[in-house]
Order: structure tokens, then C-alpha cells, then sequence
């Protein structure tokens, strides 16, 4: 039986997956893309799980697509047509996804990270779209990192494939926190913290929101916005929510410590 390259584990509503397949820096194997789909599946149909961070083993993030995998492949064959679900798991979560990363990110690495909420980074984390350089064009990363990235600061990068570190991530979108590597786990409970404070429904709800794409007549978007506010003030979570505030006591939903 071939050995696992994505770990699953849950502890006080967090889900983390952690990718451990060092000896090719993490790539994008056939293995691997399965493992991480089946275990974001699993983090996602866990009523348990509030919180989902991607992390890592070994030097590396991740490398990107396994290459000795791709040389001679169709297409298909390479997963260019599986990697797209991957990230759309990622990106369209009902539930928070934390990027975590002590290393270099390259090419569908760097998509990975752009899928997730919040990505956070060793100062030591280099990254690069890498893929003009063999021939190739960042084609299904471009879908979640376009999003991110200023636009001028995308041409350059995905034009020269030039490597870059954490600090400018943070600058131009890709990251939202660069610290000390050995400050990488605190930063990552800070942030899941956080998130844990949310109501689970409202949390998927603003996600949604916040993926929507607004019609320029303003009236009509408040006009939505003031129903989708009134939904969810109304709501058993919001009234929860409310109570709880009133009452100076923590909402239902917020986990409890070991």
C-alpha cells in the first residue's frame, strides 16, 4: 500500500491538512491531488470542523505540478484538467482555509495559497509563476490569483517567472502575513482563533458574499445586501449571536478549550 502524502487531522474544530511528500518537494503528484481532494471533502462534511488550514512538511510548500509525471502526458493525463476542482474546493469552502508556509511556493503552489482566505508565510517563503520558463502558460492559477494580485504586479510576475519573497507577497495581495518562520504556527493560531469566533453559517454566507460579483447600479445592491442582512438577523444564528452578546456570554458555536 503506497504511503500516505496528505495527513488529515482534527483538533478544537480545526481541520489541518498537511501536505508531507518532502523527497519532490511537495509536488502536484497524481497521489497527492487525490489525497487533498478527498481530505477537503472531508473537512467540508465535517459539522465538527470551523476551520480549515493547509500546511506543510519538509523545506517546501509546494513545487507545483509534478513534473516527471507530466513529461510525455496528454493534458489530461498531467491532471491540468483535475487540478482546477482543487482549487475550486478551496476557494468556493463554506469554511475558512488558512494557507500556512514555511517555505517557497511555485506555480500551482502559488495557486493553492491564492485559493485560501488567509495565507500566512515565513519571511523566508520565496514564490514564482515559473511556468513561462518551461514553455508553459499559468493558465488555471490565474483563476484564483488574478483576484488577488495588483494588476500591473501580475503582468511582471507572470511575464518574467521572476522569484519573489514573502514581504512583496504581502504588498501586492498574495499573502496577508509574512513573520519569523518560527512565529509561522503562532500567526496561523491567531488567525484560526478568529475565525472559530464566527458563526459557521454566517462565515459560509459572507464567503458567498464576498465572491459575488456586483451590478454597477447601487440601489439594486443595497437593495440585496439589505435582504441578505435581514436573512441572517433574523436567523437562529444571528438571534444566537445577539443573545449572547446581550448576555455577555459566548455564542453556542464558539469552541470550547481541552
Amino acid at each position: 500500500m503506497a504511503e500516505e502524502l496528505v495527513h488529515y487531522e482534527v483538533r478544537r474544530g480545526i481541520a489541518t491538512i498537511t501536505l508531507d511528500s518532502p523527497r519532490n518537494r511537495n509536488a502536484l503528484s497524481a497521489q497527492l491531488r487525490r489525497e487533498l481532494r478527498e481530505h477537503l471533502t472531508e473537512a467540508v462534511r465535517d459539522d465538527q470542523v470551523r476551520v480549515v488550514v493547509l500546511t506543510h512538511t519538509g523545506p517546501v510548500f509546494c513545487s507545483g505540478m509534478d513534473l516527471k509525471e507530466a513529461t510525455g502526458a496528454s493534458a489530461g493525463d498531467q491532471g491540468v484538467n483535475e487540478f482546477p476542482a482543487i482549487l475550486e474546493q478551496l476557494w468556493t469552502s463554506p469554511k475558512p482555509v488558512v494557507a500556512a508556509l514555511k517555505g517557497p511556493a511555485r506555480a500551482g503552489g502559488v495557486g493553492l495559497v491564492a485559493a485560501c482566505d488567509i495565507a500566512v508565510a515565513a519571511n523566508e517563503a520565496t514564490f514564482a509563476f515559473s511556468e513561462v520558463r518551461i514553455g508553459v502558460v499559468p493558465a488555471i492559477i490565474s483563476v484564483t490569483v488574478l483576484p488577488r494580485l495588483l494588476p500591473r504586479q501580475a503582468h511582471e510576475l507572470f511575464l518574467t517567472g521572476e522569484s519573489f519573497d514573502a514581504q512583496r507577497a504581502v504588498r501586492i495581495g498574495l499573502l496577508n502575513s509574512a513573520v519569523p518562520v518560527d512565529g509561522v504556527d503562532a500567526e496561523v493560531r491567531r488567525y484560526t482563533d478568529m475565525l472559530a469566533l464566527g458563526g459557521p453559517v454566517a462565515l459560509a454566507a459572507t464567503k458567498e458574499m464576498l465572491r459575488q460579483e456586483r451590478s454597477a447600479n447601487l440601489g439594486e445592491v443595497f437593495a440585496d445586501m439589505l435582504k441578505l442582512s435581514a436573512q441572517y438577523f433574523g436567523s437562529a444564528e444571528g438571534q444566537e449571536g445577539i443573545t449572547a452578546f446581550v448576555q455577555k456570554r459566548k455564542p453556542s458555536w464558539v469552541p470550547t478549550e481541552d
